[in-house]
């Protein structure tokens, strides 16, 4: 079983996303698949092959009238097996651990939220996530649940499972999250880049139901980006695609933790913000600095230029990408119209026109909540089916 010693190929994550489609819409048929997905009937029909051998859906014939004949073909739909066991969702963020166990229909069992600075704690982060799905699963009265999936704020090497950078989450050089996990909890565990899971969040749940092609962007104390392609979720060469936060903005001299200057993130997140809110505000205390209350003139116009720093960056990945969507979400897409405005003022300037036209800049509906959301969806789909 993939998540079980080797790791997600690409025909797995294929199945897995059909399998998420299958569910979400409580049955389809392979034509409606098709025309979704944008992928090919080969590939379809080899990956809704693979679900019926492992029991995942089933087959059933629905009788569908001709026009005028009062008779007609029988159309197959495909429908997702149902399971007994609840799903989990982890989501490390740099600066907190949440967690989220839900029933086999997306219904919300428990969920447990602690700030904790993730980068530079990997065991404490672990070992916490695992007591917090161990106290949901006890207060909630369940046995165990049947599989888990978590997000992490950094590059993880698809090839090997290993987080990849020496600079970015610095304690978790080298570590193989998914195994850690996997011994703390006992149950199967997969683990994505969490702008991924964000996207398939909206894909499924929020802003991105409907666009085949979007870009999901978290911003918050740290910047990435989870891109959607043909309505899948694309990961690149070795699963590390949407490292945005760490483009280098010309002319800026801010230090970032990754080592180098003027990355975006250094100019535009969390911390970045407080820090230039402070500045032209002397009598607030930095620390209760709150981004999500109602800002003054000064601090509307600093999100505004912020918005637009970050979406001269997107501009140049809209060209490259062509989306019909662009969702902003994390801690600041959650600001609402001044940073949100700044993006789509850049879009518009920098963009192609014929490109700009075409794209709806949106906050995620899902909040900082995507993430968390996406987790428990993927769980949900790529769940073991009790047999």
């Amino acid at each position: 079983m993939s998540g079980q010693g080797e790791h997600v190929s690409v025909r797995d994550r294929t199945r897995d996303d059909l399998l998420g489609l299958i569910r979400s819409s409580g049955g389809t048929t392979r034509p409606e698949l098709v025309a979704v997905t944008k992928m090919s009937r080969s590939t379809v029909n080899q990956a809704v092959g693979r679900l019926l051998d492992e029991g995942r859906v089933y087959e059933t014939v629905q009788q569908e009238k001709g026009p005028g004949s009062g008779s007609g073909r029988p159309a197959t739909r495909l429908v997702a097996t149902t399971s007994s066991s609840p799903v989990a969702g982890i989501d490390f963020g740099h600066n907190h651990v949440r967690v989220a166990v839900a029933d086999e229909r997306g219904v919300l069992l428990g969920q447990a939220s602690r700030e904790l600075d993730v980068d530079l704690r990997a065991f404490e982060a672990l070992d916490l996530a695992a007591e917090m799905l161990a106290g949901i699963v006890r207060d909630s009265g369940l046995a165990a649940v049947g599989s888990v999936v978590a997000g992490i704020p950094g590059p993880l090497d698809a090839r090997t499972g290993r987080v990849r950078s020496p600079t970015i989450l610095s304690s978790w050089v080298e570590l193989a999250p998914r195994d850690e996990l996997q011994r703390r909890l006992g149950v199967p565990v997969r683990v994505e880049n969490d702008a991924v899971l964000g996207a398939y969040g909206e894909l499924r749940r929020g802003a991105g139901r409907g666009h085949a092609n979007f870009l999901y962007v978290k911003a918050s104390h740290g910047i990435g980006a989870g891109l959607v392609i043909g309505g899948q979720p694309y990961m690149g060469a070795t699963g590390i695609a949407g490292e945005i936060g760490h483009i280098n903005l010309p002319g800026r001299i801010e230090s970032c933790r990754c080592g180098n200057r003027g990355c975006l993130e250094a100019v535009i997140s969390v911390e970045s913000l407080r820090d230039q809110i402070a500045l032209t505000h002397p009598a607030w205390e930095r620390s209760s600095i709150d981004l999500s209350a109602e800002a003054d003139e000064m601090t509307t116009r600093i999100l505004n230029e912020s918005g637009r720093t970050l979406g001269r960056v997107l501009a140049q990945l809209c060209d490259l990408l062509n989306p019909d969507a662009l969702i902003v979400g994390g801690e600041l897409g959650a600001l609402g119209a001044p940073l949100l405005e700044g993006v789509r003022s850049s879009i518009s300037r920098y963009s192609q026109p014929a490109i700009a036209a075409a794209i709806t800049v949106s906050a995620a509906e899902l909040g900082e909540r995507a993430e968390l959301e996406g987790a428990l969806e993927l769980a949900s789909a790529w769940m073991p089916v009790d047999r």
